[in-house]
């Protein structure tokens, strides 16, 4: 029996039926690279970013600095060169958020940390992006993220009153924060420090500070002559700073506080950063020590403490 040639040709479900089953020998043993392949970006993912500012003795910024001149250290153990990612020095932009104390205790020195907030603003660079919030008994956004370098209007009519939560005005800011996709973040903190009225400890404040890798600027504005009071607000504070490698201003007045700001929008200008690969890769959700050290005398390196690594 002679077959025809055509006989194929007038058959495309055939055809159809062949390239299917095809496509399916080719597909099925991918898939299982596939997967690996989601789970290498979801482990590329987990990068811990430093935020390093080094000054020297005198407080000036260090510039210049290579890769070269930094070690990292997690735990205790140097981290390789290998694992570090990114290295970028000034460059990249930051998003902040400025936390402007509006309790009642605020009274006298509302309108000056108004001033020193605007003076912040005015220093960002055009790639920067800051927002505005004021807490007293409650926690509230005056101001949207924007590259926008005048204060909101509403800003200027705010009062002091109520309590003082201080804390929950943290959290909210990470909160806000964790939504950027700047590598820098900080947080700008003009208060007396008197936190009375939060759910948030201070405790969980910092740690959700540490847990996006933000970094917090702390003004001491409290009033004279408060004796212990001065002294545990301004403890407050500086842990808060200290913890995640910022700064901490002590109860400046008048040109000094507007200076403060300014400086504090040159240092954000000024740092160095750094993006590693950690050498544990549990994934366990435990806190990780941090330490940055720079092979030059008489330098002074800050940045954040800890880490909080990843949860299963």
């Amino acid at each position: 029996m002679t077959s025809n040639p055509n006989s194929f040709r007038r058959r495309p479900g055939y055809l159809l039926l062949f390239l299917l089953c095809l496509f399916l020998l080719i597909l099925a043993p991918t898939s299982g690279h596939a997967q690996r392949d989601d789970e290498v970006v979801r482990v590329n993912t987990d990068l811990v970013v430093l935020n390093v500012t080094v000054t020297d003795a005198a407080g000036q910024y260090v510039p210049g600095l290579r890769l070269a001149d930094f070690k990292v250290f997690e735990d205790g153990k140097e981290i390789p060169v290998r694992l570090i990612s990114s290295f970028s020095v000034q460059e990249s932009p930051y998003a902040s958020v400025v936390l402007l104390d509006t309790s009642g205790s605020m009274e006298v020195r509302l309108s000056l940390a108004r001033s020193a907030a605007i003076r912040f603003l005015d220093r960002l660079r055009e790639e920067d992006v800051a927002a505005v919030y004021k807490f007293d008994s409650k926690v509230e956004r005056v101001q949207e993220f924007s590259t926008g370098r005048d204060l909101a209007p509403m800003a200027f009519g705010l009062r002091a009153k109520g309590m003082t939560r201080l804390n929950d005005a943290i959290v909210d800011a990470v909160n806000a924060l964790a939504d950027r996709q700047e590598l820098r973040k900080a947080i700008v903190i003009l208060s007396d420090g008197m936190d009375n009225s939060s759910k948030a400890s201070s405790e969980k404040a910092i740690e959700s500070a540490l847990g996006i890798g933000a970094t917090i600027y702390a003004v001491d504005m409290s009033a004279t002559g408060n004796g212990s009071n001065n002294q545990q607000s301004a403890a407050v504070l500086k842990n808060f700073a200290e913890k995640s490698g910022g700064r901490f201003v002590d109860t400046p007045g008048g040109p000094a506080l507007r200076e403060a700001f300014a400086n504090i929008a040159d240092e954000l200008a000024h740092q160095y950063t750094i993006a590693y690969r950690p050498l544990n890769q549990t994934r366990d959700g435990k806190w990780r020590k941090l330490e940055v050290k720079v092979s030059r005398p008489e330098v002074k390196v800050r940045t954040r403490k800890a880490y909080r690594a990843p949860k299963p």
